[in-house]
C-alpha cells in the first residue's frame, strides 16, 4: 500500500545503540522526519512539545517508563489516542504480543529487525485492521506429482544439514521421490517465525523455543527433528583484555550483553553463564539487573560491539563468533557446548498439514537429513565447502573455508551425526525460561514432538512416541 513518506515519526528507546539503528532504519526506508526519545516520560513531553505526530514506534523494556505503560497512557489522552503505535521490542513471544495488542497497539515488530521488516510493520499498521493473521491448515502444494516442500532457514552453521541436502539435490547426487525441495534463505528470525505461523512455508529450521512458543499459541506445528546440537559461542569484548578489571563478574556488570533473540538457547545461555558469575543479567525494565541483555540483528553484533564501549559481548550462532573471535575483535568466552554439552538449539519444524497429508514425503525427508547431518560430521572439509555456497552466496559475509573448517572441528563445537530429539533436552529449556527468566509458557513436549520418522530414520525410540 501507498504510505506517507513524510509522516512525522517518534521512536523512542533508552538504549542509545537501538536510537541510532531506528534512525538508520527508517532513513533507509525512505523516511525524513524522525524524532527520538529515550523512554515513555520523554516521548510524552515530545508528543506535547513537538507534536503533532503520525506514528509512535516505541520499545517496550525502557526504565521510567515502559513501552506498555507509554502505549496506554497515549490511548488515555484525547489528542494522542488515534495516532498508530508499534512496539517494536524484544519482547517477541506471543504473550507479549498478546498484552500489547490488548493495550490498542497497531503493530508489532519484534528485534531484531531490519529496514524492511520496520517499513512492513509501518505499512500493516496503517491498513484496516482484520484480526490476527491465519494460523489454520494450508494445502500442501504438488508439482509432477510430488508435494513441494518449503523450509525457511537463516545464514548460520546450525542449519547446514538442509544446505547439504539442497547441495545433494542441485548437483543431481540425489533425487527425492516423494517430494520437491525448496529453500527460502531468510534475514532473520523474526520473518521465519512469521512465514511458519502463517503457513508460507512448509517448515523451517528454527529456534526451539520459537517453535514452542508458536505451538503453545496453537500454530500446528510439530517438531520431527533437531537440525544440530551445539553451534554457538559467546564473544567477549576485547576491552577485557585493557587490564583495568579485577575479574570478569566486574568487567560485566553494568555493561550490555547482546542475544539474536528473546525466544533463544543463546539468551538462556547467557543467563546461565552471567548468574554464574554471581551477575544479575536481564533485560531492560526488570528489577535489579546489572547486566542488560539487548536483542540485535546477528550479522550486527560484531560492529555494534567494536564501536559501542558499553557492549561487554555477544552470544550467537557460527561462524559468526568465530570469525569475530579470529579478527581479534574480542575472545571466545565459551563456546556453548562447553556450558551444556550437546545441547539442542535449532529444531526442523514442520507444518502439521504437511505431516498429515504427506507422512511418506516427511519420512523421505527427514532420512535425507539425518544422513546429511551425518556427512556434516563424518566429511568436515566437503560440508565446509557445501556450508561457503549456502551461507554466503553473494560474498557478503566474509566468510572462508579457514574459518569454517574451525567451526565445524571446534572441541565442543556443532555436532550433527545425532539430530534424534530429546524431549527431556526440551523440558530442561522450557522450564528454565520458565521458572527462572519469566518467559514463554509451559507445553506438553509429548504433543509438541512427533518422534515416528526421527525413530525410523536413526533407529531409536525413547519410551514414549510423540503425537500421531
Amino acid at each position: 500500500m501507498s504510505i506517507d513518506m513524510n509522516m512525522n515519526i517518534l521512536a523512542v528507546d533508552d538504549s542509545g545503540t537501538m536510537r541510532v539503528m531506528f534512525r538508520q532504519y527508517l532513513e533507509k526506508a525512505g523516511f525524513t522526519r524522525i524524532s527520538l526519545a529515550t523512554d515513555g516520560l520523554d516521548a510524552l513531553e515530545k508528543l506535547e512539545s513537538e507534536g503533532p505526530f503520525d506514528l509512535i514506534i516505541s520499545d517496550w523494556n525502557m526504565p521510567k517508563m515502559d513501552g506498555l505503560q507509554f502505549l496506554m497512557e497515549v490511548r488515555k489522552r484525547q489528542a494522542f489516542k488515534a495516532i498508530p503505535f508499534i512496539m517494536a521490542t524484544a519482547q517477541g513471544d506471543k504473550t507479549q504480543q498478546k498484552k500489547a495488542g490488548e493495550a490498542g497497539c497497531n503493530g508489532h515488530v519484534p528485534k531484531p529487525f531490519d529496514e524492511v521488516e520496520l517499513k512492513l510493520a509501518i505499512e500493516k499498521a496503517f491498513m484496516p485492521q482484520e484480526g490476527s493473521p491465519t494460523t489454520g491448515e494450508h494445502t500442501p502444494e504438488y508439482r509432477d506429482g510430488k508435494v513441494v516442500i518449503r523450509l525457511g532457514h537463516i545464514q548460520i552453521t546450525d542449519h547446514l544439514a538442509l544446505g547439504i541436502l539442497k547441495h545433494w539435490i542441485d548437483t543431481g547426487k540425489i533425487s527425492p521421490t516423494q517430494f520437491i525441495l525448496e529453500t527460502e534463505r531468510l534475514p532473520g528470525w523474526n520473518p521465519i517465525q512469521e512465514k511458519l505461523e502463517n503457513g508460507e512455508v512448509s517448515g523451517a529450521m528454527v529456534l526451539a523455543p520459537i517453535a514452542m512458543d508458536l505451538f503453545a499459541y496453537n500454530v500446528p506445528i510439530r517438531l520431527v527433528l533437531f537440525a544440530h546440537k551445539n553451534g554457538s559461542g559467546f564473544v567477549r569484548s576485547s576491552r577485557f583484555e585493557e587490564g583495568i578489571y579485577a575479574d570478569k563478574a566486574e568487567f560485566y556488570k553494568y555493561k550490555v550483553v547482546n542475544i539474536p533473540h528473546k525466544m533463544s538457547i543463546h539468551n538462556l545461555l547467557a543467563h546461565k553463564y552471567l548468574t554464574g558469575l554471581g551477575l544479575k543479567p536481564g533485560v531492560p525494565g526488570q528489577k535489579a539487573i546489572n547486566v542488560r541483555f539487548e536483542v540485535v540483528p546477528p550479522v550486527k553484533m560484531p560492529p555494534i560491539m567494536k564501536e559501542d564501549d558499553s557492549v561487554g559481548g555477544f552470544i550467537v550462532a557460527e561462524p559468526i563468533c568465530t570469525r569475530a573471535a579470529s579478527s581479534g575483535l574480542g575472545s571466545m568466552e565459551f563456546v556453548s557446548g562447553s556450558l551444556w554439552q550437546d545441547h539442542p538449539c535449532c529444531v526442523v519444524a514442520l507444518r502439521q498439514e504437511l505431516i498429515a497429508s504427506e507422512p511418506d514425503a516427511v519420512q523421505e525427508l527427514t532420512d535425507l537429513l539425518v544422513q546429511a547431518g551425518r556427512y556434516a560430521s563424518e566429511n568436515r572439509k566437503g560440508a565446509a565447502e557445501i556450508a561457503l555456497t549456502f551461507l554466503d552466496p553473494e560474498g557478503k559475509m566474509g566468510l572462508s573455508l579457514p574459518v569454517l573448517l574451525q567451526v565445524l572441528s571446534q572441541k565442543n563445537g556443532i555436532t550433527m551425526d545425532d539430530l534424534y530429539p530429546s524431549i527431556e533436552d526440551l523440558d530442561t529449556i522450557q522450564n528454565y525460561m520458565y521458572h527462572k527468566m519469566g518467559i514463554g509458557k509451559l507445553i506438553d513436549l509429548h504433543q509438541f514432538v512427533d518422534l515416528r520418522f526421527a525413530d525410523k530414520a536413526t533407529g531409536r525410540c525413547e519410551s514414549t512416541s510423540g503425537a500421531a
